[in-house]
């Protein structure tokens, strides 16, 4: 059927409903993503203590690099979708998805053989201590082995949202959420496994999540799969991964400031009173909990995506528009929100993942309050980068995420401890907080004006038509 004005939703619904439809089922899809690692986190930190806990943190960056990844192509792959949707090319829709499910297909594959033979070398780049590396072993080899599933089925996900069925794409990251919660005490406490039940926990959640999710490769609305699709394709492929390269960097760049900060805090608290293993698990738990966060501001953003993908593809730039600015609103609001929380009840937050002593909630909290500190400026940069990829301006997107993670928080958290110490890590966060909102604000100052420019334009000839022919 080919989509049209008069029949899609994206051209004719209210926006806030459709944003409200497409998000809710987002946020929760990535939550639930999200809260795999917090869920272990807190079981491990009452079974196992804050060693197994700061084990975990350095296992984490390899996580986090294989969702960089299945972003990359599963978001690219997402927006291909929606924008071709938006010019009626239910071919080129079908080629795009096919081919991100190859790509990441391969990407797993990769991602496991790599974890599984460089294991040990890894954890040391992301700052394992000897205290902390048993652990890290016993649950890194197991945590590998569920790479390519939560890769596969992230991906797609990510397609099936644009494809119009977020509530399938929810349900498939729930059942593997909640199957990980359930096993999770059972493996800890009745196996008494330790790190290692927690990860089979988490690696028999991700199974189930990618078998649901491959059975809707059967079910897409918009057009009909079939296994020549999954034949690569230069161009799309290329399309496809511009067009997720912001996601990607977004994530890549978390797994280089938790190395960076992982190192940084081991060296300089390993000269203070707190010890090298308490700023560790003490960040990665904050880092992990902000992951909440963010997790919901990029769902309300990846809920707007294909309403501004489609709306831009079809020129409907009024509409655009007005998305635009109720997805910053409600990001916002979350943001706010988040930032009152960890300023006024951090260690209520810290309490979730066991009873420690005096010197690990002092620094867990000194993690919330300094760190987190500009926070609701997060809020206005993720949606920033989710227009900017939506639209078919990877580039700039790329930039926007890149910039609070490597351009700012990086040099931030090397130099400010020099004056610092080891809080000086800290206080790099709400410096590149700041310096990134500043960029991104400059850069949607200059596509609004560029939106004003493109309602003159003809729509055979504007310059996304031109940008996104792969």
């Amino acid at each position: 059927m080919e989509l049209t004005e008069k029949n899609s939703p994206f051209a004719t619904e209210p926006i806030g409903r459709l944003i409200v439809r497409f998000a809710v089922p987002c946020v929760i899809s990535l939550l639930v993503n999200a809260l795999y690692n917090i869920v272990d986190q807190i079981f491990i930190g009452w079974g196992v203590g804050y060693l197994g806990n700061g084990a975990t943190n350095v296992v984490f960056p390899i996580t986090v690099i294989a969702l960089a990844f299945a972003l990359l192509i599963g978001d690219g792959g997402a927006a291909y979708l929606s924008l071709k949707l938006g010019q009626g090319d239910l071919e080129r829709v079908k080629k795009g998805v096919g081919n991100a499910v190859a790509m990441v297909t391969i990407a797993g594959i990769l991602m496991l053989v790599v974890s599984l033979m460089f294991l040990n070398p890894i954890l040391t780049v992301f700052g394992a201590t000897d205290k902390l590396r048993p652990y890290a072993l016993d649950y890194g080899y197991i945590i590998a082995i569920g790479l390519p599933f939560t890769m596969i089925s992230t991906a797609l996900n990510s397609m099936i949202r644009a494809d119009g069925n977020p509530k399938f794409a929810m349900f498939s990251m729930l059942l593997g959420a909640v199957l990980n919660t359930i096993l999770d005490p059972v493996f800890i406490f009745l196996f008494h496994m330790g790190v290692q039940g927690a990860a089979i926990a988490t690696v028999l959640g991700q199974v189930a999540s990618f078998v649901v999710s491959a059975v809707y490769l059967t079910r897409f609305k918009t057009f009909r799969f079939d296994a020549s699709a999954l034949k690569l394709d230069g161009r799309i492929c290329g399309s496809v991964l511009s067009l997720g390269v912001s996601s990607f960097i977004t994530q890549i760049s978390i797994t280089i400031v938790m190395a960076v900060t992982n190192n940084l805090l081991a060296a300089y608290g390993a000269g203070s009173i707190y010890g090298s293993e308490i700023p560790i698990t003490a960040m990665g738990i904050v880092m992990k909990v902000n992951q909440i966060m963010i997790s919901i501001l990029v769902g309300i953003a990846a809920g707007a995506q294909p309403i501004l993908g489609y709306n831009y593809g079809a020129r409907n730039l009024a509409r655009v528009k007005k998305t635009f600015a109720l997805a910053i609103a409600a990001a916002e609001v979350v943001a706010v929100v988040a930032l009152l929380i960890f300023q006024c009840f951090p260690m209520a937050v810290v309490s979730l993942f066991g009873s420690e002593e005096g010197l690990y909630n002092e620094f867990a909290v000194l993690c919330f309050r300094i760190f987190l500190l500009l926070c609701p400026l997060n809020g206005f940069q993720t949606v920033a980068a989710i227009y900017l990829q939506a639209v078919g301006k990877p580039m700039k997107a790329a930039i926007v995420s890149l910039s609070r993670q490597i351009i700012f928080l990086v040099p931030a958290a090397i130099i400010l401890p020099i004056f610092l110490g080891v809080t000086g890590v800290l206080w790099s966060g709400p410096v590149a907080d700041g310096l990134a909102f500043v960029l991104s604000l400059a850069f949607i100052a200059g596509e609004m004006r560029q939106l004003r420019e493109e309602k003159r334009v003809p729509a055979g000839e504007s310059r996304l038509a031109r940008s996104v022919q792969g």
